[in-house]
């Protein structure tokens, strides 16, 4: 059966439906996401992604977690058993900004053939390590390239990515100040 409500795999009824519901009752809009890490060996870690809360409820749909492998390349003392973390920031971005640029395509009645996000950004070791006060250890910049194919016109997918910019919670959580608080708890 062909759902003659989709666009660009997104159910638009859906969609529609719980942009309602959170305008409705603004207390939906409030998610919590959550993952745990556990360390393995020197950089090699596992992050379990499974339960989240969002409109409302808590949601237990993920019957097994997602497990993500985190490492740090040979050339940095690593194993190679996964992406190192700013490697995952960036994976992070570049997802958060596909599923803005899909889900709000889809809202403007913009149909996608193609899309791909690559994304770039630089940092000094030297923060990292401790060996400069003057060296960020996070990254210099970041730079997101979106490659789209549509048969919109080019100022229809500009003004589609400057709404996703601001409206990405990823982008919005890198691009501007957000507290962060480690708490120390002895196991």
């Amino acid at each position: 059966m062909v759902n003659n409500t989709a666009l660009n795999g997104v159910d638009i009824n859906q969609l529609g439906k719980t942009v309602q519901a959170v305008k409705d009752n603004t207390a939906l809009a409030k998610c919590q996401f959550r993952t745990t890490t556990q360390w393995i060996s020197g950089a090699h870690a596992q992050t379990h992604v499974q339960g989240f809360y969002g409109l409302g409820q808590e949601y237990h749909s993920r019957s097994t977690p997602f497990i993500i492998e985190s490492d740090e390349p040979t050339a940095l003392m690593g194993t190679n058993k996964g992406a190192n973390p700013v490697e995952l920031l960036l994976t992070g971005l570049a997802a958060c900004i596909t599923v803005g640029l899909v889900y709000n395509a889809a809202a403007r009645g913009i149909s996608l053939d193609e899309l791909k996000i690559e994304i770039s950004g630089e940092i000094d070791l030297q923060g990292f390590m401790g060996l400069s006060e003057s060296v960020r250890p996070g990254f210099n910049d970041i730079s997101v390239y979106c490659h789209l194919k549509s048969a919109s016109p080019d100022s229809d997918l500009l003004d589609l990515i400057e709404y996703v910019k601001r409206v990405s919670p990823v982008h919005n959580t890198i691009s501007q100040p957000t507290p962060v608080e480690v708490i120390f708890q002895r196991l």
